[in-house]
């Protein structure tokens, strides 16, 4: 398994703790009909948490176990800033993940709020107008 590979798995499995240290992990399956939606991130028919854990998660664990290649280009954290943006005390930290992810994949980092100091002085130009 790739380095990339490998830290991909890493967050996935850290995504996971996080949202059900969040509250915001479901026991209860979603149905075929909201899956089925054609709406970037299922926004019709599912939460942006019930999206990442019921289709982003779970695909991407699959490409893995499978070693089929990734995407290369994500942007998750524009969507999570607006669907967090009146959540959880760990939206700083949902946020920053999530923006860890779609750096690793895409090799850009499309943060705005609740950028850490790191993400700050290490992305000038690629973050800005960030949120403590």
């Amino acid at each position: 398994m790739s380095h990339r590979i490998s830290l991909i798995s890493q967050q996935l499995t850290e995504l996971t703790a996080l949202l059900k240290k969040a509250s915001l992990w479901s026991n209860e399956p979603v149905n075929a009909e909201q899956l089925a939606s054609t709406r970037p991130f299922c926004i019709d028919t599912l939460r942006f948490e019930q999206w990442l854990q019921h289709v982003f998660i779970v695909k991407m664990e699959q490409l893995i176990e499978l070693g089929m290649p990734l995407p290369s280009s994500i942007a998750l954290c524009p969507m999570a800033e607006e669907a967090f943006s009146d959540q959880t005390p760990f939206v700083s930290e949902l946020i920053n993940l999530i923006a860890d992810i779609d750096e690793v994949i895409s090799g850009k980092r499309l943060q705005t709020k609740y950028l850490s100091t790191a993400d700050v002085s290490s992305n000038k130009g690629t973050a800005t107008g960030g949120e403590s």
